[in-house]
């Protein structure tokens, strides 16, 4: 399969034109600035707005760029961009290096949103910028990661406000020929198109690829004019339209992103579901197992789930997309009948909580669940937060023992530091800090206070130029005649930044508790403070409308005119812009619902603080070193009564802690204690809350093992999988008849010795393991003993006895023996999830 490179007839007379595609038409340049002074050069103002080379070549003259590839020097930089370029994408990178002759060549990454670029506009908000972000660090470090995704029409909606500050939805359109992308086609030159049956009709879908450094995206939309007005706009809006609508997006990631991959030739051994929006994958790479190795559905789902892993990024279950039966009915029994030769019951059941309740919703998240071999959260206390939400899958499983990891999300730094920040990095710690290679938090340690202060400085400057020139463009466009920027924030006042999805329970509006303490905040005309907003509600989400409204509202007060300011149509440009120069980001969230949360790990390496609630990524990164904290660590529900404590919290901090400390200076009119605390945060949790650490991660303790697995299982005919398949229905058909009998313990030399008779019926020892267990309790990990079969014991009895000791620092009475299924090669219980308790 081959991706021609876009071409205009114009382009055919100028020399070098090509050249020039070939940068535009890769995203490495979004993160890796050497191109940024050719592309200025070509058009400063308009790189400027746009920040897409690839629109910039459709936009500017034919003269004017055959005038740039005329001067010599231009085109020595462009040249020598060029072949640093293919250099480093060919060359071995860490992970080549570090896990040469490891059995994994691809990982498919399967994602509804990718935030890569403002030029690519197909995201929304959070799970797109982790999608976008590992997709550049595995670039970096040499990760073989591919993506899939949709090409949205129109996107995620754009904002603007009105004259009253109300918030309205606008839906431009995505040119696909303004796009850094291009068409898949077949060696003759033909589109690749492929199609899915649905009720009544074929949707045609057209295939598209973009280059992401070393990676590629490759993206699907419906847009075909062989479909019906109907379908061809079922890929025009993300997170847009009905449930119906949503579904049959779905349909076409998962099942049609699958095919894709097959019509590409690519064989991955991984499937990287990022949230249950794609796991409709699942269920087609097992298709498409059955299609090449004549097996049942069963067999291969056991085969190819051992490569499938499911990060689910929701607090809470109202967050999984469920669909009515009558939808899936409709929709998918072709699909489960004729194609994975099951009655659609069965495909209903992997996504219910009790597969014999005809009336409950199918539930991505628990298809997505049930067909992997790995489930993990995106932080630490976001695992626990799961375990508790998955728990009714795992019927009488102990919470602590839900087999659900965690992997905290971290950001792609190249991608949002400043260019001071980075130069300051890369006199600290090299130009390959990101990738792969040690990083010595000493070295961050070492920069001086003039360094780390100019850096803030002129970030600050740099951040607050940007802001003033997008707020007087949004006052225009509101409808304002006077336009008096003079006052319009200050260089060298504390700048405060606030910029997220607004949705009630991120609590926006905290900080407007108590409005006459913010303005006193603000006014101080010692120690004042400047606040940055930016944030959008999702069109459907009317109380988070009005949360906005309710701080424009606050914004025209005329005390604190030029203080505070809520710049619109919150995107990645403006993010960028912002996080490289606020000196403190505020978050907000109701504990536990904020499962990572990025916002605040992009102003890390830019010098910027963090003041948070204990939830997400800064309940494991905080520490009074590097920021500053309100909570208590513990969950209190939509309590207006707490979230009055926490606002008093947060006030009393900025008042007592934050403001003063910014504001004190040495005898050389630097903050030496602020800047003490820049200097932590950087060389603790910059390195620490990185894309590139996730990505090692997800490759050592998640991808190497999901394809060892699948290999392992696919095997010399699928031997381990049907021996595997052979033991669960020997598991499901037996497990009634295992029970326990008599148990006793003696406790002497500070431990306790446990025995219990085990009756396992048609069950064999081989086929099911025996433990102790006792459940975690405040400031004690949970303990599971294997218990020991006795050797010289008969079994004639049709028991056998088990034996264990264990420390006696806990109560006997605090253990409990069970039963559960093991088998060599199977993960327990995401794929037997029996147990059985002695009472």
């Amino acid at each position: 399969m081959l991706s021609d490179p876009k071409a205009v007839t114009i382009w055919s007379k100028v020399e070098g034109i090509d050249a020039l595609a070939e940068l535009a038409l890769n995203l490495h340049w979004s993160w890796n600035h050497a191109s940024d002074d050719l592309w200025k050069q070509l058009d400063s103002e308009l790189w400027e707005t746009t920040q897409n080379p690839w629109a910039m070549l459709q936009t500017v003259s034919a003269q004017k760029i055959k005038a740039v590839l005329a001067e010599p020097d231009f085109r020595q930089r462009l040249d020598d961009l060029l072949r640093q370029n293919r250099e480093s994408y060919r060359a071995d990178a860490w992970f080549q290096q570090k896990h040469h002759g490891a059995a994994l060549t691809c990982i498919a990454y399967f994602s509804m949103e990718f935030m890569l670029s403002e030029a690519l506009p197909i995201y929304s908000g959070g799970l797109g910028n982790v999608a976008g972000d590992q997709m550049k660090a595995a670039s970096d470090l040499g990760v073989p990661v591919i993506g899939v995704g949709l090409l949205y029409g129109q996107g995620y909606f754009r904002q603007d406000f009105d004259a009253d500050g109300d918030q309205q939805a606008l839906y431009p359109v995505n040119d696909p020929g303004q796009l850094p992308i291009r068409p898949l086609r077949h060696p003759n030159g033909e589109w690749l198109r492929l199609q899915i049956q649905i009720p009544g009709s074929n949707i045609w879908f057209r295939c598209w690829e973009a280059s992401v450094g070393r990676t590629k995206l490759y993206l699907l939309d419906a847009n075909d004019f062989a479909n019906t007005a109907a379908h061809r706009g079922i890929t025009g809006q993300l997170y847009g339209g009905d449930a119906e609508m949503r579904l049959k997006q779905e349909i076409i990631l998962g099942i049609g992103g699958w095919r894709l991959l097959r019509a590409l030739g690519l064989q991955p051994e991984v499937c990287h579901l990022n949230e249950g929006h794609a796991a409709f994958a699942i269920l087609e790479r097992a298709r498409s197992y059955m299609e090449d190795h004549a097996v049942s559905f069963d067999l291969a789902l056991n085969v190819v789930r051992a490569g499938n892993i499911f990060t689910t990024h929701t607090a809470v279950t109202a967050g999984f997309d469920r669909f009515d039966p009558e939808l899936i009915y409709r929709y998918l029994s072709h699909y489960a009948v004729d194609e994975l030769a099951i009655p659609i019951e069965n495909l209903l059941a992997m996504g219910r909580q009790n597969s014999g309740n005809a009336l409950e919703p199918f539930n991505m998240a628990y298809l997505a669940l049930r067909g992997s071999g790995q489930v993990n959260g995106v932080s630490k206390l976001h695992g626990q937060v799961s375990r508790q939400i998955f728990q009714p899958l795992f019927s009488r499983w102990p919470q602590d023992e839900v087999p659900i990891a965690s992997v905290t999300n971290g950001i792609h730094v190249p991608t949002w530091d400043s260019a001071g920040a980075d130069a300051l990095w890369t006199t600290a710690c090299g130009k390959k800090r990101w990738h792969g290679e040690h990083l010595d938090k000493d070295d961050i340690r070492r920069l001086t206070d003039a360094q780390l202060w100019q850096m803030r400085t002129e970030g600050r400057k740099a951040s607050i130029g940007h802001m003033r020139k997008r707020y007087v463009r949004q006052l225009a466009s509101e409808g304002a005649h006077s336009l008096d920027t003079s006052s319009l924030l200050n260089e060298e006042v504390l700048t405060v930044g606030f910029a997220r999805r607004f949705a009630t329970y991120k609590r926006p509006n905290l900080l407007l508790h108590d409005p006459e303490r913010l303005v006193r905040i603000l006014c101080n005309s010692q120690q004042p403070i400047q606040l940055i907003l930016a944030g959008k509600a999702h069109p459907q989400d009317l109380p988070g409308q009005a949360l906005i409204k309710q701080w424009n509202d606050f914004i025209k007060r005329p005390e604190i005119r030029g203080r505070v300011i809520f710049l619109s149509d919150y995107d990645m440009m403006l993010a960028q812009e912002l996080v490289q120069g606020v000196d403190l980001w505020i978050n907000t969230p109701q504990r536990p619902w904020e499962a990572c949360g990025t916002s605040g790990m992009k102003i890390l390496a830019n010098g910027g603080l963090n003041l948070s609630e204990l939830d997400g990524w800064w309940a494991e990164a905080y520490s009074p070193e590097v920021g500053w904290a309100i909570g208590d660590g513990r969950e209190h529900g939509n309590d207006p009564a707490w979230d009055a404590v926490e606002a008093e919290a947060l006030y009393t901090l900025l008042e007592r802690e934050v403001i003063p400390e910014f504001y004190e200076r040495d005898s050389k009119g630097m903050p030496k204690r602020w800047l003490n605390r820049i200097r932590e945060s950087m060389a603790r949790l910059t390195p620490e809350f990185s894309a590139g650490r996730t990505i090692r991660e997800y490759t050592e303790n998640h991808y190497i093992p999901a394809a060892a697995g699948y290999s392992e299982r696919a095997a010399r005919d699928s031997t381990v999988g049907k021996d595997l398949l052979q033991w669960q229905q020997k598991i499901t058909q037996n497990w009634n008849s295992a029970h326990f009998g008599s148990m006793g313990v003696e406790t002497h030399d500070g431990l306790h010795y446990f025995w219990v008779q085990v009756f396992l019926g048609a069950l064999s020892s081989d086929d099911t393991r025996v433990e102790l267990y006792s459940n975690s309790i405040p400031g004690v990990l949970s303990v599971l003993e294997p218990m020991s079969p006795c050797k010289d014991c008969s079994a004639a009895m049709g028991f056998r006895t088990y034996f264990a000791q264990v420390s006696a620092t806990r109560p006997a009475s605090d253990y409990t023996p069970c039963i559960i299924p093991h088998h060599a090669s199977a993960s327990v219980p995401l794929e037997a999830s029996q147990i059985l308790w002695q009472h």
